[in-house]
């Protein structure tokens, strides 16, 4: 009894610092230079400053493994909230046509500059998963697909929000020289930027007409996740057998061949499920638009204490092995991405 009690004090402590941790990034974000940053790249860096100066408390594992973990997971079910699908089906396939080029080509582009700067395949996936899509949050979502453990996805993160923005104070400065109606600097942000927060900070100050824009393309880039996360996991889950088979020196039979493939073996994360189930919601506005507004809020505090949980458990070590390379990677990768994109702007205006 004293055992479980000890336990059950322990897991509290984790999920409280977590809190904590997700709460202050919360409040810092607000103030108008740490804005850019966003609440889920504070709650990592703080997260990482709380292990590296007051340490963690070993019964405090549990808590903050089931933030990292659990909490991620309803977090990105409820952020399904912010996405109304009509508004997508409404501008066009031309702006789904630029959001899925975007995608493509970003995660083709980083995945093989990675390696080239000898990063390991997950590590390379997360990387462009993050610059691809949407940031932190597909890296997050992403992980558990692709097996990464919480060293990786921490500093997958880690560089994406460092990169994601840096990208946008840059579109900020260089607005004047881009030549780009609002409209166009919509486009060209949300299909560009890393996080949500990233495009809202870069087109918000161009108008709402940028702004509308820059969130309807964006979005669209967060819809892909869904179908990114299954072929990912097919894939890593083909490359398993593959491993296994020539481990074992042998040859599956035919009908172990015919079971690879039943719907029960496909990897599909079912959270992300919950994620366009909740999409559903929204587009169909079942829900008061306060209601909504709370939900969105509710569900990047959950992100944010998931963020501060692999905060919590960085690897100074992993940092210095892959922190340098993956950010050289992903910088040039962002780079090309962003030429690539200012390209579809000017076929899409």
């Amino acid at each position: 009894m004293d055992y479980k009690h000890k336990l059950s004090k322990g897991f509290a402590m984790g999920l409280g610092i977590t809190l904590l941790i997700a709460g202050v990034a919360y409040g810092l974000a607000q103030l108008p230079f740490l804005s850019i940053m966003g609440q889920l790249i504070l709650a990592i860096l703080l997260g990482f400053a709380w292990k590296m100066t007051l340490g963690v408390p070993a019964a405090a594992e549990a808590g903050i493994s089931f933030s990292s973990k659990k909490l991620l997971r309803y977090g990105i079910i409820m952020l399904g909230m912010r996405l109304n699908i009509l508004d997508i089906i409404k501008a066009g396939p031309r702006v789904f046509l630029i959001a899925a080029s975007s995608v493509l080509f970003g995660m083709i582009v980083v995945y093989f500059l990675c390696r080239a700067f000898k990063l390991d395949p997950i590590m390379s996936i997360l990387t462009a998963c993050g610059s691809s899509i949407c940031g932190a949050a597909a890296v997050v979502a992403i992980s558990p697909q692709v097996k990464a453990d919480a060293d990786r996805t921490a500093m997958a993160a880690a560089v994406v929000a460092i990169l994601g923005t840096i990208f946008t104070l840059a579109y900020t400065v260089l607005y004047p020289v881009l030549h780009l109606v609002p409209q166009g600097f919509g486009v060209f942000s949300g299909a560009t930027l890393h996080e949500i927060a990233h495009v809202i900070a870069a087109a918000e100050p161009i108008g709402k007409e940028a702004l509308d824009m820059a969130l309807i393309v964006k979005l669209s880039r967060v819809a892909l996740l869904i179908p990114v996360a299954i072929v990912l996991g097919l894939w890593i889950q083909r490359a398993e057998r593959r491993k296994l088979r020539e481990t074992e020196g042998g040859h599956t039979s035919g009908d172990e061949q015919a079971s690879e493939f039943q719907w029960k073996n496909l990897p599909i994360p079912w959270f992300i499920v919950g994620f366009i189930l909740m999409s559903g919601v929204n587009t169909l506005g079942i829900l008061p638009a306060h209601v909504t507004s709370y939900m969105i809020v509710i569900a990047y505090l959950l992100i944010a204490m998931a963020m501060a949980g692999l905060g919590l458990n960085i690897n100074v070590a992993v940092c210095r092995r892959f922190g340098l390379r993956a950010l050289l990677a992903g910088a040039i990768g962002s780079v090309l991405l962003s030429g690539f994109g200012y390209l579809l702007v000017l076929w899409y205006v």
